[in-house]
């Protein structure tokens, strides 16, 4: 994955809440789902907003992996990545267990380890990112 210019827009999502929980969220021109299960009162129809974030973290790893392989001319095979997300108080931790096809030495296993910390993703999530809301 490739990371924009300092200052550009990285991404533009919309969403629309209109019913309970149930929200619909633009990108571009790719609708996707959020909603709430059942035990939080939503309908359970599309993932939580944090599996979201899980699934952009599990997403983004499964790409650039792939992006640095392919530039190296490795062959990873299918490319599977088990993202879950932990709830302590106040604070959130995800694991990431990456599953590679294709027979690898230890050193590029290694190698795509180290990378997979340095994918945007990645950044964002272990940096914090700021957040301004407007609300009109």
């Amino acid at each position: 994955m490739t990371t924009p210019a300092d200052g550009a827009l990285a991404a533009s999502v919309h969403a629309r809440c209109q019913r309970k929980y149930q929200v619909e969220l633009n990108a571009r021109s790719h609708p996707v789902q959020a909603d709430e299960p059942l035990a939080s009162g939503g309908g359970d129809t599309a993932q939580t907003p944090l599996e979201l974030l899980g699934s952009a973290l599990a997403a983004c790893t499964a790409i650039t992996l792939r992006m640095y392989a392919e530039r190296k001319g490795w062959e990873l095979g299918e490319v599977r990545v088990d993202c879950r997300a932990f709830v302590a108080g106040a604070s959130y931790r995800f694991e990431r267990v990456v599953v590679l096809g294709a027979p690898l030495t230890v050193e590029q296993r290694a190698r795509l380890g180290e990378i997979a910390e340095k994918t945007p993703v990645t950044k964002v999530v272990k940096a914090g990112a700021a957040v301004a809301t407007e609300v009109r």
